[in-house]
């Protein structure tokens, strides 16, 4: 482990958690991220970024000009905030790395625009892409990663073009909040505070739909017949068990899992690659999956 590791939890801890605790209007949060974002998260020289719609979803490409197949990135945020712009660096690192393009999709956030908004403007995003020559990959992190599995699922039972694979960094996969790492954890997570899970699933989750729909919550849909799954979640957060819980149910239907959990790092740590070793290892690994699954990659 990394000098910078217990420093960047420390001040996750006294900065960001109490941060997220006490910050109520969603508009001072998408604020707060977005200027965050600026300041500390950079793409690496050179990269190419390119905004546009999908069948009108505002996306923002990453290094569209390279071949290979394309991944298609859903950011986290609590479904309430984060933006293609918090997450561009991120994946202007994994682009370069992987040698492939990307492709930020900017949905609907909540609670302006509840479920099922993100996931139609995912999907939406998909079908305009699914016929990329190279393939195409479905990334997200957080309440991003639980969309990228909750599309994953609705592919499936629509029977579309499946994509190569799917991977996710710490993903939020049950808005039942019903894992054991959800109070087990409560004080160990550096980034996320309990308090505020219900208020997350309330502005999201319509009082109609039952939070425990597969297309909410993917730890109870389908998956028979996916592609492989890359799932990454740190021993010290709070949805821990929904990385774990997610990764047996894609097992026991079949399903190829690379499950990842680290040890001491905080809730979707690759998005600071630039300042965190371990960060930028799991990238390093993450891309040799990615290259497993493309012939092409996979040869060169």
């Amino acid at each position: 482990m990394s000098l910078v590791r217990p420093l960047l939890n420390r001040w996750l801890a006294l900065t960001e958690r109490p941060h997220l605790e006490r910050t109520r209007h969603p508009e001072h949060l998408r604020a707060s991220f977005e200027r965050k974002a600026r300041i500390f998260f950079r793409a690496p020289m050179g990269t190419r970024l390119v905004r546009d719609r999908l069948d009108g979803v505002p996306v923002l490409w990453v290094n569209c000009d390279r071949p290979g197949p394309l991944i298609l990135y859903l950011h986290g945020g609590a479904f309430v905030m984060g933006s293609a712009d918090t997450h561009r660096a991120l994946m202007g690192r994994l682009s370069r790395l992987a040698e492939v393009p990307a492709c930020l999709i900017d949905y609907r956030l909540a609670p302006e625009h509840p479920f099922p908004a993100a996931l139609e403007d995912a999907s939406a995003a998909y079908r305009a892409v699914m016929d990329h020559p190279g393939g195409v990959i479905l990334g997200g992190d957080s309440a991003g990663g639980g969309l990228v599995l909750a599309l994953l699922a609705e592919l499936l039972r629509l029977d579309l073009p499946r994509p190569l694979g799917a991977f996710a960094f710490s993903p939020l996969t049950d808005l039942s909040f019903s894992g054991e790492s959800v109070a087990r954890n409560a004080a160990t997570d550096v980034v996320l505070p309990v308090s505020r899970v219900h208020e997350t699933a309330d502005m999201y989750v319509p009082r109609d739909v039952d939070v425990r729909d597969p297309r909410v919550s993917p730890l109870w849909a389908e998956f028979a017949g996916a592609g492989p799954v890359w799932l990454a979640a740190g021993d010290r957060e709070f949805l821990l068990d929904d990385t774990r819980r997610m990764a047996a149910r894609l097992r026991a239907q079949g399903v190829a899992v690379h499950e990842e959990i680290a040890r001491d790092l905080p809730h979707v740590w690759p998005i600071f690659h630039n300042i965190l070793p371990e960060a930028r290892a799991t990238l390093r690994r993450l891309v040799s999956w990615i290259n497993s699954l493309s012939p092409t990659k996979g040869d060169s």
